[in-house]
């Protein structure tokens, strides 16, 4: 090697340094979904069980006062990891479903990240296309683990009996394993947080606390004195609620530990959400020995449950946390699960060339900055739709029939207003008909006589 080269190679290799030097650090990004989480089922609510570890999250970061998700689950799931409203991709994304929810060239939130360097991890719950080649790996995940549909039995990790009744996984590979599927789960986040390959993403979308509802004893002997009804059924049904709401709080906390233990708190943005609001009561469909739920999540003072347009089914629990980036406060900014992408490819600097999200960058919210601009916010359901803008909200439906809420005025929807209000209910119609139609009406001809 002749002295010029050399000279030149050391010079490119100074600058490169300076380059690497100059940049900042890209956080890591724990993304944390709960399933069926009611409104009043968390500490910070005044809620039914004891959640210690998220409450204090809570206290230290930025509670999500308005974050709205979509009525039920794959379709919130695919409004995250795409900033799409999920009707955009079909039909079949307005309801729990075991199809493929968005195209394989779908730009994901796990594919730009990884574009931008990011590890990038699931583990739990996917619940968009219950097939290996529908599964994570194929959507921007470098590792991918747990169930491919929607929700599983804690205890045999099954779904409901057919075609689909075995999707427990990892990488797209069926496995058997023994052991309650939130700990698993858990235990497999701990472990990638562990590796310490910075920058990561890690998307943790936990079984709990969908149906079958049921908790290791550890975490029903916390409320062994406490009656919750005086009917044993309903009794036993609510235990096992508040158990399972208890365990996946201390899983959260675990997570947070082994930040702490490797050096990655500080460094590491956490968001949490449920996927809708709780469900009252619920017969269990899934294979295994785990009963019903007659008394199950509650959603008070909230109206309606999960599968609903109300605030119950739609707003639900949420918080970030940041030490040191985020300061403490109470956001009232109205949210939804599609803001989540933009908001984070902003942080990580990822710039698209040709990308349209549904969903808008919300750092000056998380900052504690309020807008004075009106946020739209749509929800498709099958035969329904709310559409809230400002503090008003529009809930129609297939038949004609609409109802006008004052949010700000009525947080709970006593009052309807559509009758009274009838120049606000055709305002919020025009903008409602300008969603609808940038929906997909069919279901993609290549998932057109598969089972779901």
């Amino acid at each position: 090697m002749t002295s010029r080269l050399m000279s030149l190679l050391m010079l490119v290799a100074a600058l490169s340094g300076v380059a690497d030097a100059a940049k900042p650090d890209l956080p890591n990004i724990l993304l944390i979904v709960a399933d069926d989480l009611g409104w009043s089922d968390v500490g910070w609510h005044d809620g039914i069980a004891k959640t210690p570890h998220m409450d204090q999250l809570v206290r230290t970061g930025v509670e999500l006062d308005q974050h709205y998700v979509q009525p039920v689950c794959t379709p919130t799931r695919t409004a995250l990891m795409s900033g799409r409203y999920p009707g955009r991709f079909g039909p079949h994304t307005l309801s729990p479903s075991n199809l493929r929810a968005m195209p394989l060239d779908t730009v994901t939130m796990a594919s730009a990240l990884k574009s931008q360097g990011y590890y990038t991890v699931q583990s739990g719950k996917w619940h968009l296309g219950a097939r290996s080649e529908w599964g994570p790996n194929v959507f921007g995940f470098d590792r991918g683990y747990g169930t491919l549909t929607g929700a599983a039995d804690p205890w045999t990790h099954k779904y409901r009996k057919g075609h689909f009744e075995d999707t427990w996984h990892r990488d797209g590979r069926r496995i058997d394993e023994e052991g309650n599927a939130t700990e698993l789960v858990a235990a497999e986040a701990v472990r990638r947080i562990h590796e310490k390959r910075s920058p990561w993403f890690i998307y943790v979308p936990f079984h709990a606390v969908h149906t079958p509802v049921d908790a290791p004893d550890e975490y029903k002997k916390i409320y062994e004195n406490v009656t919750f009804h005086t009917d044993p059924e309903k009794q036993d049904s609510r235990l096992r609620l508040a158990a399972m709401v208890s365990q996946l709080d201390a899983k959260i906390g675990q997570l947070v530990t082994a930040l702490e233990q490797t050096n990655q708190r500080t460094n590491t943005l956490i968001i949490f959400t449920s996927d809708n609001g709780g469900i009252e009561s619920l017969k269990n469909a899934y294979v295994g020995n785990v009963g019903h739920s007659p008394l199950n999540s509650e959603n008070d003072p909230l109206r309606g449950q999960k599968a609903t347009l109300y605030e119950g089914g739609i707003r639900v629990c949420a918080f970030a946390n940041w030490p040191g980036r985020l300061k403490p406060h109470k956001c009232t900014v109205p949210m939804h699960a599609v803001d989540w992408f933009p908001t984070i490819a902003n942080l990580v600097g990822y710039q698209p060339a040709q990308l349209k999200w549904d969903g808008i960058d919300q750092t000056a919210a998380l900052e504690g900055k309020v807008s004075e601009k009106p946020r739209t916010i749509y929800i498709a359901m099958p035969n329904s739709w709310a559409l809230r803008h400002g503090d008003w909200k529009l809930i129609a439906d297939s038949r004609g029939k609409t109802q006008l809420f004052n949010l700000a005025a009525d947080p709970y929807e006593k009052t309807d207003l559509a009758k009274t209000e009838a120049d606000k209910v055709e305002e919020l119609k025009v903008l409602l008909a300008a969603e609808q139609a940038k929906d997909l009406k069919t279901l993609p001809e290549d998932l057109v006589g598969l089972p779901n």
